[in-house]
């Protein structure tokens, strides 16, 4: 059976079109709360949002539905989607809901779900979910209408939660960093956790009106922490999205470092202090320099699909603790059951404090390849995978990049798209590699 709201990553779209509607949300929180109460005679859930003006609405309409189907609610105003993740278990909740789009503008908006672990759930409850919202509607009376109540030190939990993933010894003092919370869910958190740990902070990013999430901050749009760390001549700069699960960090001569060399970092360090690293969990997507000086170390990496629920189910299936995206998304399953912007920064930081080297030095042998990224619009009932041209073309070109480059084609799964990626130690040749790949797939 597939899915008819759930995408990979709850639900999703433009405010104002269904399902983000308030009376689908009321649904929603109605159709949830009737399957959570298969398993619980009275559950109670915490919701959590970014700073989205749609985000009251949305949660108001939730609110409505869980309580009318029994459930109590928790509000917690204004909170990182990690942070939602890890008060439902520490809460003892049986669901997580997040209101936010994450790093879309603020004119789209969703909600995703946390189990009481604190964990992704999996595609039958949202199947279940589904199936629930065809269903007539099941109001309870009035003695059992769930009830709802503010959770005022939500924040200051999740701090101490941040906090408590690095050892005590560690210490920011002497170090100026720049904090840019895109506008967004951690504005009032995340300067807070690295100010706490001794460094001084600038704050960018944490003036949201409800209209300017991720506009031209945060870690969608680094220009603006990499001119901030400059013009205060910052030793570092860390850049979330707007749910701050997802993270990008400058270093003080303006060097902008992405997902994939964060996590070579943070597997770097821990081999290094003698804990054990089985294997780190990229997509295809992660650049294959990660991929050669994680070989050089002798940890093995291995690719899921793009998309940190596959990162996470890979990780999940083999029992490894770190995995993660380009984008920013990491995961550090032995500190939290859910990428963390803020978390994966401080394990960033406590590499380099503990090895005293800078972040560059760190990655002085990790040289990222170029990757040249084409989108080939492919013609109406055409099928790239019979393609003989382009089998030839992929032969031809993977004799050319020997064991210097590799070749990555997928389909688009929101567009009639193609999308040729050549990834090579010499750019101009992956340029043309690229180039001759998708010639053959217009052919």
């Amino acid at each position: 059976m597939s899915r008819k709201y759930f995408g990979t990553d709850g639900i999703r779209g433009t405010v104002g079109q269904r399902p983000i509607t308030p009376d689908f949300m009321l649904r929603l929180g109605h159709a949830v709360g009737q399957v959570l109460r298969r398993g619980s005679e009275h559950p109670a859930v915490v919701i959590g949002k970014d700073t989205r003006i749609s985000g009251y609405m949305l949660e108001s309409a939730l609110e409505a539905g869980f309580a009318s189907a029994g459930v109590d609610v928790l509000l917690s105003g204004p909170l990182p989607t990690p942070g939602v993740a890890y008060l439902t278990r520490a809460l003892r909740l049986d669901l997580g809901v997040v209101i936010s789009a994450s790093h879309n503008p603020f004119g789209d908006n969703g909600v995703k779900f946390f189990s009481a672990q604190g964990e992704k759930l999996p595609d039958q409850w949202e199947l279940d979910v589904e199936a629930a919202l065809e269903q007539e509607p099941h109001w309870v009376g009035s003695a059992a209408l769930g009830r709802a109540r503010r959770l005022t030190d939500a924040g200051g939990r999740y701090i101490e939660f941040c906090k408590s993933t690095v050892p005590h010894s560690l210490s920011l003092r002497g170090m100026t960093i720049v904090v840019d919370a895109a506008h967004g869910a951690a504005y009032q958190i995340a300067p807070k956790v690295f100010h706490e740990l001794g460094a001084i902070v600038v704050p960018i990013g944490v003036q949201p009106d409800g209209l300017n999430i991720n506009q031209g901050v945060g870690a969608t749009a680094p220009d603006a922490l990499v001119k901030a760390v400059a013009e205060h001549r910052a030793d570092y700069g860390i850049a979330l999205d707007g749910d701050a699960d997802r993270l990008q960090m400058v270093d003080g001569a303006g060097r902008l470092y992405n997902g994939d060399e964060l996590l070579y970092v943070i597997a770097a360090d821990r081999l290094a202090k003698g804990e054990k690293v089985a294997g780190v969990v990229g997509t295809q997507m992660t650049n294959m320099a990660v991929e050669l000086a994680l070989q050089r170390l002798s940890i093995p990496l291995v690719r899921a699909k793009v998309g940190d629920r596959y990162v996470l189910e890979e990780l999940v299936a083999r029992g490894w603790q770190l995995g993660g995206e380009g984008s920013g998304h990491l995961l550090a399953l032995d500190r939290h059951t859910t990428g963390d912007g803020i978390v994966s920064a401080l394990q960033v930081m406590q590499a380099i404090r503990r090895n005293g080297r800078s972040l560059s030095a760190l990655l002085e042998d990790v040289n990222l390849f170029p990757q040249t990224m084409i989108n080939v619009r492919l013609r109406e009932g055409s099928d790239w995978r019979r393609n003989s041209q382009l089998d030839d073309a992929q032969r031809s070109v993977a004799r050319d990049l020997g064991d210097a480059g590799r070749i990555l084609i997928r389909a688009s799964g929101t567009e009639p798209v193609l999308r040729v990626m050549v990834e090579a130690r010499d750019a101009e040749l992956g340029r043309r590699c690229a180039e001759h790949l998708a010639a053959a797939a217009q052919a």
